[in-house]
């Protein structure tokens, strides 16, 4: 580790806790804005369960989401360049009984 009078001023130091790091699994994303803040919930959707619970939500400054639809763009190309095109599936209507019946233990 760098002593103190060595670190870049401009250096951000990001901790992240273990249950954040762990992450969260959605397969859905509902956003809606008002002219001060986009607010993305992300939703993960599980067959045959008739509801589903937002996992994580985050709510941006304009700027802010358009700075994260720019990163995103420029790491899916950085991402095919490598793995090949993404395919897109088009828009997706889930059913109510998406995924089929309910599973049993």
């Amino acid at each position: 580790m760098k002593p103190m009078a060595d670190q870049d001023p401009n250096q951000l130091n990001i901790e992240i806790s273990e249950d954040i790091a762990e992450g969260q699994y959605a397969n859905l994303a509902i956003i809606t804005h008002s002219h001060s803040e986009f607010v993305l919930d992300f939703v993960n959707v599980m067959p045959g369960t008739p509801k589903s619970r937002v996992k994580a939500r985050l709510i941006l400054t304009p700027q802010h989401t358009k700075r994260l639809m720019n990163a995103l763009a420029d790491n899916i190309e950085k991402y095919e360049q490598v793995n090949g095109a993404i395919k897109d599936i088009g828009e997706v209507q889930l059913p109510l009984h998406f995924g089929g019946p309910t599973a049993q233990a």
